[in-house]
């Protein structure tokens, strides 16, 4: 610890955002870059807690507690506080494969649980770390690394997203050969058509990518294993496959008029919207527009949030965002303390920007959907919504929602958006290759990540469930180090 007073002396910094109202004018990243000494400041605010809380990465009460990386966060904000960028830098790389990635999309669990957090604001660990990563990356730290030997082993990974690139880059540095199938036309899975251009620019995903290709990884674009490419060649043509295909297979909302035109999943308006902006500057118009229309976001979270901040940018005539939960408290509640999650109400920038634009949080909470309207064409116009309440379970059950009579309501809309989550992968390849499911719909695997096919391995949103990015990564390195021991008969030289 470089300052044992800094936590005293110096007032967290609140995250840098450009003005809302000028940020949805285009599609570049929302956050300007700190200035040096102000990023000392920050890291000398971490008081070198006795226990620290910040990097275990454990699961309580079914969220995530601390960094799941397990990233040596005490380590780098006293190096950043003393001006070592570059031991900062290799430091965070040795837990993390895509610093870059995480400092801009995780939800900072690490944030949750600091120690500090408990009487005072927490440390800024996720702009600190994203600023390590950009600061390397300007300053040609991060130059490709081959391995010195080959094993002459070959393995296959099924995915570009972050599972799938955190198993590539850690087996390609074990020395083997890794072939990466992507469906897509760009390579980055999640990373490149699930997650906006202002939140992650593609940019930095497509750098990281041709980086990891001139060390020696083979991508493979347009490939749909089990569709362009048979799945049986996963076994005939390598020694081991990792299964990084994410959990692609979003939850619908069964009710009248869902068939009605203008009423999309999130991923399939995001995913458009991202390829058509690389494409052509939404030039071709090859995405679902909400300009002038009145839209309904269905659903929060990341995704939902997404959703609020592009439609803002395409130039919405309004947008409103359903919650089925109640709205968060202000502070932590009594049955949620440090270092669980902090389940507290905040603004994330699609609602700061819808807030800047019409003067209020677009969320409205405990609401379901009774049906969707629409006109002679068949498009949709509105919706019929009802306020509910959650009622106390019996026999031990877990609350359920229950309608307030008197409540029910119409709402104009001309596009809806159903960000309700994910139910795991598509079945088509896992059932091909003949590898077990298990009671959630994800890919079974043990805890060496394999699955019931022997040389068939899995990470990420596939055997998981929805989850972060950076979970992701941390069971794509895990993976990694079980393939690396599979193959080297039970020997491996990459680290937990």
């Amino acid at each position: 610890m470089g300052k044992p007073t800094g936590f005293m002396e110096f007032a967290r910094e609140p995250a840098h955002t450009r003005d809302p109202l000028v940020r949805i004018k285009d599609w570049s990243e929302e956050h300007p870059p700190y200035a040096e000494e102000t990023l000392k400041q920050q890291g000398a605010r971490c008081m070198d807690c006795g226990v620290p809380f910040c990097h275990t990465g454990k699961l309580i009460a079914g969220m995530a507690s601390g960094c799941p990386v397990n990233n040596l966060i005490p380590e780098w904000n006293d190096l950043i506080y003393r001006g070592q960028w570059r031991e900062a830098s290799i430091r965070l790389h040795k837990t993390n494969n895509f610093p870059e990635f995480t400092g801009r999309v995780c939800p900072a669990p690490c944030e949750g649980s600091c120690t500090l957090g408990i009487n005072a604001p927490p440390v800024t660990i996720k702009s600190i770390e994203c600023e390590i990563a950009d600061h390397a990356w300007a300053h040609g730290w991060l130059k490709p690394e081959p391995p010195l030997a080959r094993t002459g082993k070959r393995v296959a990974i099924v995915g570009s997203g972050p599972a799938g690139l955190a198993a590539a880059a850690q087996l390609n540095r074990a020395g083997h050969y890794v072939t990466v199938f992507e469906r897509a036309d760009r390579i980055g899975g999640l990373l490149m058509y699930g997650i906006p251009n202002m939140k992650l620019d593609k940019q930095v995903v497509e750098r990281r990518v041709r980086n990891m290709a001139d060390e020696g990884v083979r991508f493979v674009s347009g490939m749909d294993v089990g569709k362009h490419f048979p799945a049986s060649r996963l076994l005939s043509d390598f020694d081991a496959a990792v299964l990084c295909m994410g959990a692609t297979q979003a939850r619908d909302l069964a009710v009248e008029g869902r068939k009605l035109q203008g009423v999309h999943l999130a991923m399939e308006f995001l995913g458009k919207n991202t390829k058509s902006l690389l494409d052509s500057n939404l030039a071709d118009g090859n995405y679902i527009s909400a300009k002038g229309k009145h839209v309904v976001v269905i659903g929060g979270g990341d995704t939902g949030t997404d959703c609020v901040g592009t439609a803002i940018r395409h130039g919405a005539r309004s947008v409103t965002q359903l919650e089925i939960l109640p709205r968060p408290p202000d502070t932590r509640a009594a049955d949620n303390p440090w270092p669980q999650w902090p389940k507290v109400y905040k603004l994330d920038y699609g609602q700061e920007e819808a807030k800047a634009l019409w003067g209020a949080d677009p969320r409205q909470y405990c609401v379901q959907t009774r049906r969707f309207l629409g006109d002679a064409s068949g498009k949709v116009t509105g919706m019929e919504i009802f306020q509910i309440e959650w009622a106390r379970g019996a026999d031990g059950k877990p609350p359920a929602p229950r309608e307030i009579e008197g409540t029910q309501r119409t709402l104009p809309a001309d596009l809806v958006l159903l960000a309700l989550g994910f139910l795991g992968p598509e079945r088509p390849l896992p059932e091909e290759l003949g590898c077990k499911i298990d009671p959630r719909g994800n890919v079974a695997v043990d805890e060496q990540r394999m699955t019931s096919v022997p040389g068939i391995f899995a990470a990420g949103d596939c055997s998981r469930g929805q989850s972060l990015v950076v979970w992701a990564i941390h069971e794509g390195r895990q993976a990694a180090r079980e393939v690396d021991r599979y193959l080297m008969h039970g020997e491996t030289v990459l680290p937990p």
